[in-house]
C-alpha cells in the first residue's frame, strides 16, 4: 500500500484573474480520513477540483493513486462528490445508483450495498426529486461508492444534513477508511474535525496547518479545532505585519 493517496507540489491556481491558490505543497495519507478544513472562500473546493483532475492548473504538479491527476485510469479508482448533489431528479435512487454502476463496471449486488451504506434503503424507489436535500446529498454518495473506489473525494457531504445525519456519515468514512480507503473530506464545520484522522487547515488557498488534532491542540494551545484555527490566523497576521 502506498504512503501517500496523494502528493501536492507547488500548486498554483488562478481563476478569473485571481490567484486562488498561491503555491501549495500537501500529502494526503493513504488509508486515512483527512480533513480539509476552512472558512468558505480559502480554496477547498479548488484543491479538490484539482485532486480530481477537473481544474486547469497555472503551475505545480498534482499526483492521486500515483498518477497525474485526471489520468484516464484514475476514473474508476476515485469517487467524488460534489458540493450539489449529482444526481438525475427523474430517476429513483436505485436507477442513479446502477446507472453509475453500469458505468464503471460495477457488479448488480454493489447497488443495493451502495444505498444500504448510506441508509435510504426505504426510499430506493423513491424519485431522487422527490428527497429532501440531505437525502438527494446521500443518494450522491452512493453513486460514488458503488465502484469501491480506493480515493473518495467529498465536497461538504453533510452541509444541510442534520445531526443525526452527520455523526452517522462520519462513522461510515471512518469504516471506509478502516477498510483501507482513503478520504479526504472537506467541511468548514470545525467540529467535525474531531472525526479526522489528520487535518489541513486552509486559508486564502495557503495550508495553515497539517496535523493531528491532539498535535494542533497542543501546538496552540487551544481546546478545540475552531479555537486553534482562530490561533493559527492570528499568529499569520501577526507574522505578515
Amino acid at each position: 500500500m502506498m504512503n501517500n493517496a496523494v502528493e501536492i507540489d507547488g500548486l498554483r491556481v488562478v481563476r478569473g484573474g485571481r490567484t486562488v491558490i498561491p503555491g501549495l505543497s500537501v500529502r494526503v495519507p493513504a488509508g486515512q480520513v483527512v480533513g480539509l478544513l476552512g472558512p468558505s472562500g480559502s480554496g477547498k473546493s479548488t484543491l479538490i477540483r484539482a485532486v480530481v483532475g477537473v481544474q486547469v492548473v497555472a503551475a505545480g504538479s498534482v499526483r492521486v493513486l500515483g498518477e497525474p491527476a485526471g489520468s484516464p485510469t484514475l476514473r474508476h479508482r476515485i469517487g467524488y462528490v460534489t458540493q450539489s448533489p449529482s444526481v438525475y431528479d427523474d430517476l429513483t435512487v436505485r436507477a442513479n445508483v446502477r446507472y453509475f454502476a453500469s458505468i464503471l463496471g460495477a457488479p448488480r449486488t454493489s447497488v443495493d450495498e451502495a444505498i444500504a451504506a448510506v441508509d435510504l434503503g426505504s426510499h430506493a424507489d423513491s424519485p431522487v426529486g422527490r428527497l429532501s436535500g440531505g437525502q438527494r446529498s446521500r443518494a450522491s454518495l452512493a453513486c460514488a461508492l458503488v465502484g469501491d473506489p480506493e480515493l473518495l473525494v467529498l465536497d461538504e457531504p453533510t452541509v444541510g444534513l442534520d445531526p443525526v445525519l452527520r455523526r452517522d456519515l462520519w462513522d461510515l468514512f471512518g469504516r471506509l477508511a478502516a477498510q483501507g480507503r482513503s478520504l479526504l473530506v472537506s467541511s468548514h464545520v470545525m467540529d467535525e474535525a474531531a472525526r479526522c484522522d489528520r487535518l489541513l487547515l486552509l486559508r486564502e488557498g495557503e495550508v495553515l496547518a497539517d496535523a493531528t488534532l491532539p498535535d494542533l491542540l497542543q501546538r496552540t494551545g487551544a481546546t478545540d479545532a475552531e479555537g486553534a484555527f482562530l490561533a493559527l490566523i492570528d499568529r499569520a497576521e501577526e507574522a505578515a505585519r
